[in-house]
């Protein structure tokens, strides 16, 4: 590869998992990938996403909620849809000249709803965050097989 993938993950509000791929991208593939997450809408970093990467060893705190429209001028490669929201409503204008893949994780703060402690919700948030780095360890190869189908 000549050049780094540059590569979006886009979800509901770039707050939880959108942010976790976008981490784990930087941290384990900086050297193939340059890695953004947005959300279709905004809503703020989640402290508890922050939390259980920085118990990985990957630090969030300094990333901001972004609207997707706000990286209009980026020429993404590849944009990974990481909740069913995004992949529904994801902006035509990115399909446009971008591969689009979807790979859904479940959204850790519905899930931790449920909870009946703090312990217990972190547990929901550690599990979809090992999901999502065991998805952006197979980076690039496995969305360029993905972008390649697509595109025929």
């Amino acid at each position: 590869m000549d050049r780094k993938l540059k590569i979006l993950f886009l979800c509901t509000g770039n707050s939880c998992r959108s942010q976790m791929a976008e981490g784990w991208a930087r941290h384990l593939k900086g050297d193939v990938l340059d890695a953004y997450s947005a959300g279709i809408e905004t809503h703020g970093l989640n402290p508890n996403a922050v939390k259980v990467m920085a118990e990985a060893g990957v630090d969030i705190s300094g990333h901001k909620s972004k609207n997707v429209n706000d990286l209009m001028d980026v020429p993404f490669d590849v944009v990974v849809t990481v909740c069913g929201h995004a992949n529904e409503t994801c902006p035509a204008w990115l399909g446009k000249k971008t591969a689009m893949v979807h790979v859904g994780f479940d959204d850790p703060p519905k899930l931790a709803k449920t909870a009946k402690s703090p312990e217990e919700a972190l547990s929901c948030y550690r599990r979809v965050r090992d999901e999502i780095r065991a998805f952006v360890a197979t980076l690039p190869e496995s969305v360029m097989a993905a972008s390649a189908e697509a595109k025929q």
